[in-house]
């Protein structure tokens, strides 16, 4: 009986049987490494709505070419320099997506019932100059006649003023709100060299850019609100300039910064070792107290203040810092980058010339009216600092407003005593009806 062999055709080998089999586990991965970097230039593209002001006839052309794209590496998968080229599109399409967040910066209009811009109202992101340098103002409001309200920035140094703007759109009604990015941060981050910022500096851009509403909208002074590291600002503006200010309103008052910190500090080591984080802990101790000095000194004060978020029941400032500025619609992608380096870059330069500063003896008495919203549980500033201040504070008129939480704001139900308190107990300062 016979048996038939199948032979290799000429020239062949056994070993060359696997080779398509290699070729196909080849073209795999490069496909998969490829839907891979498509996935991450795609990203640009697709967060334009959800994360800035580009209108949908900006991004819908730019997301249909990155989609065509993609359904290109896909389909031509097998074919020379498919990959290349369609990638080579995806980089384009990002960049041109990068730049268009940039290039479209806007804020989004005040509707009225019919969701129509209301005749009257203001709603703009606008680049000013101020003392020689350009910077950036958002300005929102009903009726460009409502009392001005010029929100001097988030804490830091270097937080910004678009970063917390959200916070006074239910004021928007019934003032101006005037939210200033300083420089060094968000959209301002370029403005000066960050070796030029210093007390000087931020008082003599926050008067220009003060005489400059003054003068846009006719009124004779204005009301500032600071919080954290921008109420230090506040309380030099008011003790400087007293006659371009109705009044001085903060949350999150910084008092002695120095004095402040160290019961921060020593606040936070013993919450670690009542949780038995003895690692943490150890990191604390090898830090030291502060203040601290040098080239990186966010590094040590994050580290406890990480902490003392945690005991107010709210995010990390690793966490919080370089992802909120994803979600202001009026930062580009560059911008949003950009207010996390200069948070890093303002505070290295700015907060260790806070050291010493009481304003317990420096501004004991001002010449405007004052009002403090200050969180029960605030350890970030002090709140028993705050109250200490306030009693032996001197002033034509002032208040202490106590708030449920934390540093700033915060709830909902703080809003509310907020927003109660502006409208009908400080806005008529203004002599506004």
């Amino acid at each position: 009986m016979n048996s038939h062999r199948t032979m290799p055709a000429h020239g062949a080998t056994a070993t060359d049987a696997p080779v398509p089999s290699r070729r196909r586990r080849a073209v795999g991965w490069k496909t998969a490494l490829a839907l891979v970097a498509a996935s991450v230039l795609l990203l640009p593209v697709v967060l334009l709505p959800l994360t800035t002001g580009v209108p949908a006839l900006a991004w819908l052309p730019l997301l249909l070419v990155a989609l065509a794209a993609v359904a290109w590496l896909v389909v031509r998968r097998r074919q020379p320099y498919a990959q290349p080229a369609g990638l080579g599109v995806l980089v384009l399409i990002a960049a041109a997506a990068i730049l268009a967040s940039q290039v479209f910066t806007t804020t989004a209009p005040i509707t009225g019932a019919d969701g129509r811009p209301l005749p009257g109202s203001i709603a703009s992101v606008e680049k000013v100059e101020l003392n020689g340098s350009e910077q950036w103002i958002m300005v929102r409001g009903k009726s460009a006649s409502n009392p001005v309200l010029l929100n001097l920035g988030m804490g830091g140094p270097g937080g910004g003023g678009f970063f917390n703007s959200m916070e006074f759109r239910p004021l928007e009604e019934h003032f101006t709100v005037v939210s200033w990015d300083e420089p060094g941060t968000g959209k301002s981050y370029g403005a000066v060299p960050f070796s030029d910022l210093d007390k000087e500096r931020y008082v003599a851009d926050a008067v220009a850019l003060t005489n400059r509403l003054r003068e846009r909208f006719g009124q004779q002074k204005v009301f500032i609100y600071g919080v954290s590291w921008s109420s230090i600002i506040g309380i030099w503006l008011v003790q400087e300039h007293p006659e371009l200010y109705h009044a001085f309103v903060s949350s999150g008052q910084m008092v002695n910064t120095t004095q402040n910190d160290r019961m921060g500090y020593e606040l936070a080591l013993q919450h670690l070792e009542e949780q038995g984080d003895t690692g943490r802990a150890e990191e604390l101790r090898r830090n030291g107290p502060p203040p601290y000095r040098g080239d990186n000194v966010v590094a040590p004060y994050v580290d406890f203040l990480n902490v003392l978020n945690e005991i107010m029941g709210t995010p990390r400032f690793t966490v919080i810092v370089p992802l909120i500025p994803f979600f202001v619609p009026e930062y580009g992608y560059i911008d949003k980058i950009n207010h996390t380096r200069g948070l890093i870059e303002t505070f290295n330069v700015v907060y260790p010339q806070l050291e010493g500063l009481d304003f317990k003896e420096e501004a004991a008495e001002l010449q405007v009216p004052v009002y403090f919203f200050v969180g029960r549980h605030d350890v970030n500033a002090m709140s028993s600092l705050v109250e200490e201040y306030y009693n032996a504070l001197t002033a034509p008129d002032k208040k202490l407003v106590w708030l449920e939480g934390g540093h700033g704001l915060g709830s909902a139900d703080n809003q509310n005593v907020f927003m109660d308190e502006m409208v009908n107990h400080i806005r008529p300062l203004s002599g506004a009806g």
